[in-house]
């Protein structure tokens, strides 16, 4: 599959899993899209190795053009101390990528409390890996046997990068319970989180916080 096509292929699978009031985009990591950070950007970033540049280049001017669909222009989308993005007031949103594509999710703060965002090749996680981030009460049914150690891996980065904002609790794997099937991840510090996932032609999760009481599945 070209470039081309894996691209338009991602972004069909994301339009579909997208939630009301949610926008989500992708966009393949280009030779020098570490020149997309506007300067505030690239003086936050500057520590950083030329790839991991080159991607947040490409992940900010995606999230640039979602936010200019909603009638936001020129969005300077900063770092904060913890590594995080810094949105424009009233927006909330998640960056990620993996070695060739960048995603972004943004949503309006007053529609929803926080989202968050993970994408992942879609081959099977190495198994010392899904060790880790396997436990008791996680419900991997409904996902494909082969990749769900790679999607759960993905829904536990993308649920922390939810809730994170939202306390400022460190959470480890152990900390967030996830049931595939029911598309939901509850946290031990008391967050309830919908999941919405794509496997194919990657590992797209994205987590949003709920106002819900956290369900029984820890």
């Amino acid at each position: 599959m070209s470039d081309s096509a894996r691209h338009v292929a991602l972004s069909a699978a994301m339009e579909r899993m997208a939630p009301p009031g949610i926008r989500l985009g992708c966009r393949l990591i280009r030779e020098g899209d570490e020149a997309l950070l506007l300067p505030e950007e690239a003086s936050a970033l500057r520590a950083r190795r030329p790839a991991a540049r080159r991607a947040s280049g490409a992940a900010r001017a995606l999230a640039r053009h979602l936010l200019k669909n909603e009638g936001m222009a020129d969005a300077i989308i900063g770092r904060s101390a913890t590594g995080a993005p810094l949105w424009p007031p009233g927006v909330i949103g998640s960056l990620a990528h993996d070695d060739e594509m960048a995603v972004a999710a943004i949503a309006r703060a007053a529609d929803v409390p926080s989202v968050g965002i993970d994408v992942e090749p879609a081959d099977p996680l190495p198994d010392d890996i899904t060790a880790l981030v396997f436990h008791d009460g996680d419900a991997v049914g409904g996902v494909e046997p082969m990749l769900s150690g790679r999607t759960l891996f993905s829904a536990k980065e993308a649920v922390y990068k939810a809730v994170h904002p939202l306390d400022g609790e460190i959470l480890g794997y152990e900390h967030i319970r996830v049931d595939f099937a029911r598309g939901r991840a509850v946290t031990t510090t008391g967050h309830g989180i919908r999941l919405f996932f794509c496997l194919h032609p990657r590992v797209v999760v994205l987590a949003v916080s709920t106002e819900d009481q956290p369900s029984s599945i820890l």
